[in-house]
C-alpha cells in the first residue's frame, strides 16, 4: 500500500501543483521511499493534495495504479452526465448521436450499466472510486500520526482530507446508493475488512458522510487559494447533505438552518451587476469568484486536459451540435455564438423543449438557452424549434459561453453559489415547519426571482406547503440549470420518476445506477452479498 501512496504523490505533483490559478508551486522530488517521505510539513501537504485528484479537471487520473478514472467535474463523464443529463433537463439524445452510454444517460436508461468493466477507460465505473476512499483513509491515518505538524496544521490537513473523502462518499451515494467503504486507517490492507463488500444501510452511509463533512467544517481553514476548499464550502455541502437526508434523520433540518446562519455572516450575496444580464454575466470569465461564488473549480486558459497545465473546461464541445456554423452568412461576416469554436463533438447535453416550456414568461434565466442555430452548410440553414426531434434533440445550453479563440474555455465550473444557499434555506425552513416559509426564508426565494426579472411567488405557490414545495423545485431547476445537482434534487423531492417521465417521455430504468457485475461477482467470491440495485424506501410513491 505504501508504494501506491508514493505513486499517488507523483500524480499529485503532476496534476495538482499546477492545477489552479496562481496556486501551488510545483515541487520536484528525487527517489521517494517511505523512509524519506513524508518528512516535512510541505511533504505532508503534498500528501494531502493527492485527495484533490478526483476533483481536479483533466481527462483522467489513476490513483491506485490499476484502472483509470474520470474526475467528478470533467464534462464528458462527470456530474453533468450523472445528475443533469439523467434528469428532466435533458431530452433523450436521439438525433445525430453515436449511441453508447452517453445517449443512455440522457434516456435515463441504465439497464446495461451493470456491464461496465473496471478496465474500460471510456466508461470507467465510478464504483472503482471506493479505492480512492481507502487511499484517503490511509492518508488521514498518516497525517494523524505525524510528529512534524503542529496541532493546528494537523487538524487543518485532516479536516481537509476528511471533507474530500466525505464528498467522494456523497457523490457515490447519489450515483449508486449506499456503498461499502473503509474509514478506519487500521483496516487498510486487512483482507478481511477490504473484502467486506456489502451495502451499508442508508442511515449508516449518511452518518459517515455527515461525520466527515462536519469534521471538515470544524477544522478546515477559513480561507484558501482559489481551487482549494474552505470551511465555507464544507458548510454549503453539509447544508445540502442535511436537506437530502433530513426526512429520516432527526434534527437535520435544524442543522441545515444553522449552516445558513453561519454562511450569511460571511459576506456572500447575489451577483446583480448589469441588471437584466446579471444572471448570465456571473458565469462569464470576467466575473470569476464574484460575490455570489462560495466555491468553483478554478480553470486555466492553458489547461489542455493533461493535468500538467492546470484544470481545463471542455464543456462547450459537449453542448454544441456538430454542424453548427461559426458564421450566419456565406460571406463569413456575421458571427454566431460559436465563432471561436464552430461545431462541437456532439450535443451530449441539451435542454428539452418540454423543460424549456416550464419557464415563466419574462424569466431572464431562459436567455442562456439558445432555441435556434445556424447550420454550417452552403445555405446557412437556420435550425429551429420546428426541427426538434428531426435535426436536433433539444436546445443549446449557452450558460457557459464560448468567449475566446482557445482549444478549451477557461470558464470556472460553479460548485456553490449564494442563490443556491437561499433556496436551500427556504426549503429547510419549509420542511422543518411543514408550512410555507415567511420572512427571511421567503425573501431569499423572491430575491432570486427578482434578479431573474420575476415577481414574488404568489397564488398556489404561497397558498399551501405542497404548492410551495412544487414551486421551489421548479425554481431550483431554473436557477441551477446544468450545475450538477438536478437528479439529486429530484430524488430529494421524490419527483425523479415523475418529472423524467413527463419531460423525456421515458420512464427511468431505476432510481440509481446499478453496481457493475464484476463487483457483485467479486463480493460473491468473498462470501458476501452486494445487491446490484438500490432504491430509497419512498421511491414507490414517486409517480
Amino acid at each position: 500500500m505504501k508504494n501506491k501512496i508514493i505513486f499517488s504523490i507523483l500524480i499529485a505533483i503532476t496534476l495538482l501543483t499546477s492545477s489552479c490559478e496562481n496556486n501551488f508551486d510545483p515541487q520536484m522530488y528525487g527517489q521517494l521511499y517511505t523512509s524519506n517521505f513524508p518528512k516535512t510539513e510541505s511533504d505532508y501537504e503534498a500528501l494531502l493534495m493527492t485527495c484533490y485528484i478526483p476533483f481536479s479537471v483533466n481527462w483522467s487520473y489513476n490513483l491506485a495504479g490499476g484502472s483509470w478514472q474520470h474526475g467528478f467535474y470533467v464534462a464528458g463523464d462527470g456530474f453533468y452526465r450523472y445528475f443533469d443529463a439523467t434528469s428532466d433537463y435533458c431530452a433523450p439524445w436521439d438525433v445525430n448521436t453515436g449511441g453508447g452510454s452517453a445517449q443512455q444517460y440522457t434516456q435515463a436508461n441504465f439497464a446495461n450499466f451493470n456491464l461496465f468493466v473496471r478496465t474500460d477507460n471510456s466508461n470507467p465505473p465510478e464504483f472503482e472510486k471506493l479505492r480512492d476512499i481507502t487511499r484517503f483513509t490511509e492518508i488521514i491515518g498518516i497525517l494523524g500520526n505525524s510528529t512534524v505538524l503542529s496541532d493546528t496544521k494537523k487538524q487543518n490537513f485532516i479536516g481537509e482530507a476528511r471533507f474530500l473523502r466525505g464528498m467522494v462518499m456523497y457523490y457515490l451515494l447519489h450515483i449508486y446508493g449506499p456503498v461499502p467503504v473503509i474509514l478506519d486507517p487500521t483496516m487498510v490492507g486487512n483482507l478481511v475488512d477490504e473484502q467486506n463488500l456489502e451495502r451499508p444501510t442508508l442511515t449508516q452511509m449518511t452518518q459517515w458522510i455527515t461525520a466527515d463533512l462536519e469534521y471538515g467544517v470544524a477544522n478546515m481553514a477559513a480561507t484558501a487559494p482559489h481551487g482549494r476548499y474552505t470551511a465555507d464550502y464544507a458548510r454549503f455541502c453539509l447544508m445540502r447533505h442535511y436537506l437530502n437526508e433530513g426526512s429520516y434523520m432527526t434534527g437535520y433540518y435544524d442543522k441545515a438552518i444553522d449552516m445558513y446562519n453561519q454562511l450569511k455572516t460571511a459576506g456572500y450575496g447575489l451577483y446583480t451587476t448589469g441588471g437584466t444580464t446579471a444572471y448570465a454575466d456571473q458565469f462569464k470569465q470576467a466575473h470569476k469568484f464574484n460575490v455570489e461564488v462560495i466555491e468553483a473549480v478554478s480553470t486555466s486558459a492553458s489547461g489542455d486536459g493533461s493535468g500538467a497545465n492546470g484544470n481545463f473546461n471542455p464543456l462547450s464541445w459537449y453542448l454544441v451540435p456538430g454542424n453548427a456554423s461559426k458564421y450566419a452568412d456565406a460571406a463569413n461576416t456575421i458571427p454566431t455564438p460559436f465563432v471561436y469554436q464552430g461545431g462541437g463533438w456532439g450535443q451530449y447535453y441539451n435542454v428539452a423543449l418540454a423543460y424549456y416550456n416550464t419557464y415563466e414568461p419574462g424569466d431572464l434565466r431562459r436567455n442562456v438557452i439558445l432555441t435556434s442555430y445556424v447550420q454550417n452548410d452552403a445555405a446557412r440553414t437556420n435550425i429551429t424549434i420546428a426541427d426538434i426531434g428531426v435535426k436536433w434533440s433539444g436546445f443549446i445550453i449557452n450558460k457557459y459561453p464560448i468567449e475566446i479563440a482557445n482549444q478549451f474555455q477557461p470558464t470556472d465550473i460553479p460548485l456553490a453559489r449564494w442563490a443556491d444557499v437561499l433556496l436551500l434555506y427556504a426549503e429547510a425552513v419549509a420542511r422543518k415547519t411543514k408550512a410555507v416559509p415567511t420572512g427571511e426564508a421567503m425573501q431569499g426565494v423572491n430575491d432570486v426571482r427578482a434578479r431573474a426579472g420575476l415577481a414574488p411567488l404568489s397564488g398556489d405557490a404561497t397558498a399551501s406547503y405542497n404548492g410551495f414545495m412544487d414551486a421551489l423545485l421548479v425554481e431550483r431547476g431554473h436557477e441551477l440549470l446544468y450545475e450538477g445537482c438536478r437528479k439529486i434534487d429530484l430524488i430529494r423531492f421524490n419527483k425523479y420518476r415523475h418529472n423524467v417521465t413527463a419531460i423525456k417521455g421515458r420512464v427511468p430504468t431505476s432510481q440509481y445506477i446499478p453496481i457493475p457485475d464484476y463487483a457483485v461477482k467479486q463480493a460473491t467470491s468473498y462470501g458476501k452479498t452486494l445487491t446490484q440495485l438500490y432504491e430509497r424506501p419512498d421511491y414507490g410513491l414517486d409517480n
